[in-house]
């Protein structure tokens, strides 16, 4: 259970009710599945049940209406795999692991009441992808630019303060059986940008990370450390980390032998190198596959993996040179290495080719390497989506990235190709609602689910959100409820599109804290260029006539992004430079499209406002007044956006609003 004062989320007292009113058994012994035990005993003793934990068989288990059974499932279902069945008028729940067995205990939560109802054929459930894991961009030092959580919107951290582990663990343990209840099992605790303090717990400071591990472990969460690619050269006293250096490796070997001694179950190391100033294997004109086989060999004798980061870029551009492509440069890295990395090395993708905006296409390198295990990153703290003061639902997004098909109609979708799992960045701290905004606990939520099911629906895992955060028995008109939340959370991605970076172009932000309009705020910096508006058109030329970028896709998107004839319109700036009286699909003009929809998405941000604000006396008024004050500035930043892009298009283009709308 969380410390007084800090909000539940998605596992409220009340939604144990239907199970721990009931009679409960548990045949199970070992670490995770005392969790499952103890969850129920706890359960039962508040709602009037009975519970009976054991590690052998039950007396009498027809007496049971429930039953948590370890052993006799299929080998198949893996450590993390349960089934469901009804049986003889109880409820069973088999797992072959004892991490199955806690999942089937949440799944067992999220069913309520119909956990319990006529039984249906028996369920079986496993992950889709091994690996569901959060990267947390935490310091343990309070960074000058970047404070405690580096694009954190939730307060400090929940591992570090004061320069050290924090020493009441409570909060962590809390956060542990959250995200179990979600499907996570994986989580980085510092920041991939490692400073020199952050870069000492892989070696003298290895026992803070280790009593993060102790906490995290019952609920089936492995630790994983964010290092440094320099540690030999910062840390161990060498002249050089080059990766084929005898000494280098040897340091490497040394040091994680090291790590697994502190924590035997350690899942191995996150890598940001040769990325935005982060060092490298470049620098000893070494390639990225040469650098993660360093750190994957290091790790392999205990089965560690080393997740190495594709985020690599040129940061340093002229913005006159329009054949340098930040989106390319992925691509341009990493598909010529496919086959190079070891098979515990994972390389870690952003799912689109630029930055986690709003709106990007799917990165082509997602189906481009089929003999290099792919992990699929999304970002859930909220740095270009509203930094956690807007609503900004991101499950329908990740989605359509998991569902994308490379190869067109035909082939895997790339929640199936990842065979390295999903990472999120974690959009999580240390305040009272987690997230900051209690909505975006949503996100957090969604990020689990789709690691554990890439091709489920994302608007009913928001509504399994809903149920268990809100409705739950807390609230005397429950369906006006769940309709408003619902209400304001389903179209709350479109509705942020809408008023920001239109058709695709992305980046139109304040440069530094990412936060606002600046339509021009990256435009000249050496960070990219990535709207090119003039007085005649605006988007990049990405087809075969420009950088090209369209081309490193398969033939059947290549041919639909390459033509500005079948591109889809939400993506038309992304791919190509059109003239503002370019007519979109929809039939209308670009120009026009800009006034439109930047008019409609605050329209929609001051209608989703009101929604919520009639929910007041259905939610806890503290719950109720924060998400309300965060309404307040989302409306007011949606209003700013929406004068700042059309103004700025209306004086680079001369075309009036055909609606006579007042543009300044």
């Amino acid at each position: 259970m969380p410390p007084s004062g800090v909000h539940p989320a998605w596992l409220p007292p009340e939604a144990f009710r239907a199970l721990g009113s009931r009679r409960v058994a548990v045949h199970a012994g070992g670490e995770v599945a005392g969790r499952v035990a103890a969850e129920v005993a706890r359960a039962c003793a508040a709602f009037g049940g009975s519970a009976v934990c054991t590690a052998r068989t039950p007396a009498g288990p027809a007496g049971y209406d429930l039953l948590f059974r370890l052993g006799g499932a299929e080998e198949a279902l893996g450590e993390e795999g349960f089934t469901l069945l009804r049986e003889g008028g109880r409820t069973v729940v088999t797992a072959a692991g004892e991490r199955g067995l806690l999942y089937g205990l949440f799944h067992v939560v999220r069913l309520g009441e119909a956990a319990f109802g006529a039984g249906p054929a028996p369920e079986t459930h496993r992950p889709a992808l091994a690996s569901r894991m959060l990267d947390h961009w935490d310091n343990v030092a309070v960074h000058p630019v970047m404070g405690q959580v580096e694009r954190g919107y939730a307060g400090g951290s929940l591992f570090w303060r004061d320069g050290a582990a924090r020493g009441d663990l409570t909060r962590v343990r809390a956060y542990g059986r959250l995200l179990a209840a979600c499907g996570i099992n994986a989580i980085a605790v510092n920041n991939v940008n490692v400073h020199d303090t952050e870069a000492r717990l892989l070696t003298d400071r290895i026992g803070e990370v280790a009593l993060l591990a102790d906490a995290l472990r019952p609920y089936g969460i492995t630790t994983h450390l964010s290092v440094t690619f320099a540690a030999p050269v910062l840390l161990g006293g060498l002249p050089t980390a080059d990766p084929l250096d005898p000494a280098v490796r040897a340091w490497w070997a040394g040091a994680t032998e090291r790590v697994y001694a502190a924590i035997p179950d350690f899942g191995g190391y996150v890598v940001k190198a040769d990325s935005e100033g982060r060092p490298g294997p470049f620098a000893y004109g070494r390639s990225h596959a040469e650098g993660a086989n360093l750190l994957a060999d290091a790790l392999a004798p205990y089965g560690g993996t080393v997740h190495w980061r594709a985020f690599v870029y040129d940061h340093r551009q002229d913005w006159r040179d329009r054949t340098t492509d930040r989106a390319r440069a992925a691509h341009d890295h990493f598909v010529p290495l496919d086959g190079e990395f070891r098979e515990n090395a994972v390389l870690q993708v952003k799912h689109g080719p630029m930055d986690f905006q709003a709106r990007e296409p799917v990165s082509p390198v997602l189906g481009a390497m089929p003999r290099t295990r792919l992990a699929v990153e999304v970002q859930a703290t909220q740095e270009y989506t509203g930094q956690q003061h807007h609503v900004c639902a991101l499950a329908p997004m990740w989605s359509e990235v998991l569902r994308f098909r490379p190869g067109g109609g035909a082939g895997p979708a790339v929640g199936e190709l990842a065979r390295g799992g999903l990472v999120a960045v974690s959009n999580a701290g240390d305040d009272p609602y987690w997230t900051g905004h209690p909505l975006a606990q949503a996100n957090l939520y969604t990020a689990g689910r789709l690691g554990w099911q890439p091709d489920a629906d994302p608007l009913a895992l928001l509504d399994e959100w809903i149920e268990l955060t809100f409705t739950p028995g807390r609230t005397p008109d429950p369906e006006r409820l769940r309709a408003g939340v619902r209400a304001v959370l389903r179209g709350s991605w479109a509705t942020y599109e809408k008023y920001t970076a239109p058709l695709g172009v992305g980046f139109m932000v304040r440069p530094g804290h990412h936060y606002g309009p600046a339509v021009d705020g990256y435009e000249y910096s050496p960070w990219g260029t990535y709207h090119f508006a003039d007085r005649d058109g605006v988007g990049v030329d990405r087809s075969g006539t420009g950088t090209g970028y369209a081309e490193q896709y398969g033939a059947h998107w290549a041919a639909v992004y390459g033509s500005p004839a079948t591109c889809p319109d939400e993506l038309l700036l992304f791919f190509h430079h059109v003239p503002y009286g370019h007519v979109l699909h929809s039939g209308v003009t670009v120009i026009q499209h800009i006034y439109d929809t930047h008019f409609a998405g605050v329209a929609e941000a001051e209608a989703a406002r009101e929604v919520w604000a009639s929910l007041a006396g259905l939610v806890e008024p503290a719950l109720h007044g924060r998400v309300a004050e965060r309404y307040g500035e989302q409306v007011r930043s949606a209003r700013e956006w929406r004068d700042h892009i059309n103004s700025y298009f209306f004086r680079k283009s001369g075309v009036p609003d055909a609606r006579g709308r007042r543009i300044h």
